[in-house]
C-alpha cells in the first residue's frame, strides 16, 4: 500500500523519486559529481519538482494534460528536454497511486490498467504536442503514428506507442502494462540495496542491469543500434566481474567482492562519457526514475532514503 507514516503528497514522492535518480552516480548520466556542458544537476532538480508540483495541483486532471502542463512548464523554466520519458512514465503511474492510496492497496499493473483504458484523444492529441514541445534528441521520422504529425484520430495512444514499442523502451511500456518497471526495475532495486545495504549503490546498481538487459533507446536514436548493443555488452561485463562468494541468492554485501564491479562501473561510465556525452543512456535513467517511484509509494524503499 501507499505509504501513509508521512503527509507526503503523490507529487512529492514524484519529485523524492526523480531527485534520488538524477543524484546517484549511474555511469554516463549527469549527477552529483557530473554534468554535461548543456545539462547540469540543477536543472534535473527543477525538473523533478515541477512534475511533483504539477501532479498535485490538479489531481483530477486528465493524465495527457498533465503531461503536456509539465512539458510546458519544464520548457519555460529549463529551457530544454530532460524529462519527458519520466513524465510519460510517472504521470500514468501517480494516477494510479492516487487511487492506490485512497484504497489502501498496492501501487499494481492493475490499477494502472484502469488508467491506461480511460486514455482518449484528447490525451492522444496532448501527448503529442508535449513530446513536439520537448523536442527529444534524435527523434527522427516514422510511417505510423509520427509524432511531427497530428495523431490518427482512428488510433489510440496505446496502438501508437505500439508502432515504436520494438525501437523505444518508454514507447513499449505502454504496451505491456509498464512490465520492465514493475517487474525488473523494482527487483533489481531490491537486489541491490540487499546486496549494498546503500540506496544510492542500489540505483546505481539497477541502472547497470537495466542497461545489461535493455538497449538504451536515447543511444540507439543518438548514436545507432550497435552502438546501444556495445552498451548493453559492456554493462553486462561490469555484473559478471560481480565476484560472489556464495549463490546469487544468498548473497549480501559482505558476501560479494566489490572492488571489480566498482572498477568496472568506472570504466563503461569513462565510454559513455566519450564522444561528447552522445552515448548518455537517458531512457534507462528515466526507467530507474518510475521504477524508484513505484518501489516508494509501494513501501519497498522507505525513508531515510539512503
Amino acid at each position: 500500500m501507499i505509504e501513509k507514516k508521512t503527509s507526503l503528497t503523490i507529487g512529492s514522492l514524484a519529485a523524492i523519486a526523480c531527485s534520488l535518480e538524477v543524484a546517484a552516480p549511474k555511469p554516463g548520466n549527469v549527477h552529483r559529481g557530473a554534468d554535461f556542458s548543456d545539462l547540469v544537476l540543477q536543472d534535473f532538480l527543477v525538473s523533478g519538482t515541477i512534475l511533483g508540483q504539477v501532479i498535485d495541483q490538479q489531481p483530477s486532471r486528465r493524465i495527457g494534460e498533465t503531461v503536456l502542463e509539465v512539458i510546458r512548464r519544464t520548457r519555460e523554466l529549463v529551457g530544454t528536454n530532460t524529462n519527458l520519458g519520466i513524465v510519460l512514465l510517472i504521470v500514468p503511474l501517480a494516477k494510479a497511486a492516487q487511487n492506490a492510496a485512497a484504497d489502501k492497496q498496492r501501487l499494481t499493473p492493475e490499477l494502472l490498467d484502469e488508467q491506461l483504458a480511460g486514455l482518449t484523444s484528447d490525451d492522444t492529441k496532448a501527448i503529442y504536442e508535449a513530446i513536439q514541445v520537448a523536442k527529444p534528441a534524435g527523434l527522427g521520422k516514422s510511417e505510423s503514428g509520427d509524432v511531427h504529425q497530428p495523431p490518427p484520430a482512428e488510433l489510440s495512444l496505446i496502438e501508437l506507442m505500439s508502432f515504436a514499442a520494438d525501437r523505444d523502451l518508454i514507447a513499449r511500456q505502454f504496451t505491456n502494462r509498464f512490465e520492465q518497471i514493475f517487474d525488473f526495475g523494482v527487483s533489481q532495486l531490491q537486489q541491490g540495496r540487499d546486496l549494498w545495504g546503500d540506496l544510492s549503490r542500489a540505483i546505481v546498481f539497477a541502472h547497470v542491469a537495466f542497461l545489461a538487459e535493455f538497449p538504451d533507446s536515447l543511444i540507439a536514436r543518438k548514436c545507432g543500434a550497435e552502438e546501444a548493443l556495445q552498451a548493453q555488452r559492456m554493462a553486462g561485463r561490469v555484473l559478471d566481474r560481480m565476484r560472489f562468494h556464495t549463490t546469487a541468492q544468498e548473497a549480501t554485501s559482505d558476501l560479494v567482492d566489490q572492488e571489480p564491479f566498482w572498477d568496472s562501473v568506472g570504466e563503461l561510465d569513462f565510454w559513455l562519457r566519450a564522444k561528447g556525452n552522445q552515448r548518455n543512456p537517458g531512457t534507462t535513467a528515466d526507467l530507474i526514475a518510475a521504477s524508484l517511484f513505484v518501489a516508494i509509494c509501494n513501501g519497498d524503499i522507505l525513508p531515510p532514503y539512503r
